[in-house]
């Protein structure tokens, strides 16, 4: 297993989930929701220097077949922006099929939200946001420790 702070982001059409691990590689935890769109590239850079970070994994939505429909063209894409504004540390695109699922199952079973009404809606869907980002960060690095392998696929900033 390699040593180092990773960052998970999962990014979704309005916000960004970010999740970041322990540098020992061992667990995930929540950092932050960010604004989708303006400055969105600077505050995950911002993230990547304060922690840190070796790597970045963002989070892929390939469909159930393993196709790669409109989101998963727009992960794409927002991975290969993120690793122009990153160089040199590397960006991952990981299959993050299922993580938001999983992320609000876990959140209905084990925590509750404060608030009510739209404000309520607000910070619960940006909790999920980070959970999201957790789960997905938690599967890499899971997966790196049982295959020995960083998980999925280097996004080059040239692609």
């Amino acid at each position: 297993m390699r040593h180092g702070v990773r960052i998970a982001v999962d990014p979704g059409s309005t916000r960004i989930g970010v999740a970041l691990s322990d540098p020992s590689g061992m667990l995930a935890t929540p950092v932050e929701t960010v604004r989708r769109g303006s400055g969105d590239l600077d505050r995950i850079a911002e993230l990547v220097v304060e922690h840190e970070a070796r790597e970045v994994v963002v989070g892929y939505p390939a469909s159930l077949s393993g196709e790669a429909g409109p989101a998963a063209r727009r992960a794409r894409s927002f991975a290969t922006a993120l690793a122009r504004r990153l160089a040199p540390v590397p960006v991952r695109l990981v299959d993050e099929r299922m993580t938001t699922v999983t992320a609000q199952e876990q959140l209905r079973a084990g925590a509750s939200y404060g608030g009510r009404g739209a404000r309520g809606g607000q910070a619960r869907r940006s909790v999920v946001d980070q959970a999201a980002a957790v789960v997905l960060l938690q599967s890499a690095l899971d997966t790196e420790r049982q295959s020995g392998r960083p998980p999925g696929e280097t996004v080059g900033s040239g692609e």
